[in-house]
């Protein structure tokens, strides 16, 4: 199935990809808990298979900016980083044999074809196409052998990054989580459609094709990542692992090619979809604002 979060007169609603367009789940099932991915994934499978009951329909066709987040308030966004040997090296670091993890705030998370902003407090904005895994089940010490039972489904997402801030100091928190900067969706494909484990990844910037690979590449691969994050915390449905970017990123490349108002960055991954985003300035002047990274460390801290 895939399953849509979508913006109507009476907000976001959790709707099904039909026969025909969408249709909106709790109408459908009369039901008005299942209004939201999370209500869904918490009740599990038997709504789920209530769902699958509504493929047959005819539904309504959306415009592209009717389209919310996929997930749009995950209760984690759990990443991976440097998970591709090739983003290592360009990187300049080595291939990793530990998995760099960072986290992310739902409040980071933008429609797949929103606007998105350039913060204007970074001089460096970057694109990072990435496949996410939104959790199903969830539960502590999952072994990999078993890890994609635990799994709803998958999205595509960016997981933009103001790299100045991302390097200004030892963590990644900063850089990873200016508000609206992580699109994903365009739709929650359920595990049962897709498997993730080699299908193509592309970012393309105004139509020039940036990063090219294939899940296949990972280092640390989709069920040994949930393996990895379940080792420390207790995975919940909703939850979204964000797996890491291929080698093709703006900072490695000579010159640095950095997001500008103007620009539209595309991810597609292969049978899961597309997320397209028209970069656009932040709004208001904060050229006296004290923390910059590219400025000197502000007195008093």
């Amino acid at each position: 199935m895939r399953l849509a979060t979508i913006a109507t007169s009476r907000g976001l609603r959790l709707h099904v990809k039909a026969r025909s367009g969408y249709v909106d789940v709790a109408d459908a099932t009369g039901d008005p808990l299942l209004s939201s991915v999370g209500a869904l994934l918490e009740a599990g499978s038997p709504a789920l298979d209530m769902i699958r009951g509504l493929l047959d329909r005819d539904g309504t066709s959306y415009d592209a900016a009717d389209f919310g987040p996929a997930v749009p308030e995950p209760r984690r966004i759990l990443c991976l980083g440097v998970n591709y040997a090739e983003h290592a090296l360009e990187g300049g670091r080595q291939v990793p044999t530990w998995p760099e993890a960072f986290v992310r705030g739902a409040d980071s998370v933008l429609s797949p074809y929103a606007d998105l902003v350039r913060p204007t407090l970074t001089d460096r904005f970057d694109y990072e196409g990435e496949l996410g895994v939104v959790i199903g089940t969830g539960g502590r010490y999952i072994p990999a052998g078993k890890a994609l039972d635990a799994i709803a489904g998958y999205v595509v997402l960016n997981d933009a990054s103001a790299r100045d801030w991302q390097r200004a100091g030892t963590q990644w928190t900063a850089g990873k989580n200016f508000e609206g900067s992580m699109p994903i969706g365009p739709e929650l494909v359920t595990a049962d459609e897709v498997d993730v484990s080699d299908i193509a990844l592309t970012t393309t910037l105004n139509g020039q094709v940036m990063q090219s690979a294939r899940t296949s590449q990972m280092i640390v691969d989709v069920p040994s990542a949930i393996e990895f994050f379940s080792s420390f915390t207790r995975l919940a449905p909703g939850d979204v692992i964000a797996t890491g970017t291929p080698g093709g990123v703006g900072f490695a490349r000579q010159p640095p090619v950095w997001l500008e108002p103007g620009d539209t960055i595309e991810i597609t991954i292969e049978s899961v979809g597309t997320i397209r985003n028209r970069v656009v300035a932040e709004e208001g002047d904060r050229s006296d604002w004290r923390w910059r990274p590219s400025s000197q460390t502000p007195s008093g801290f």
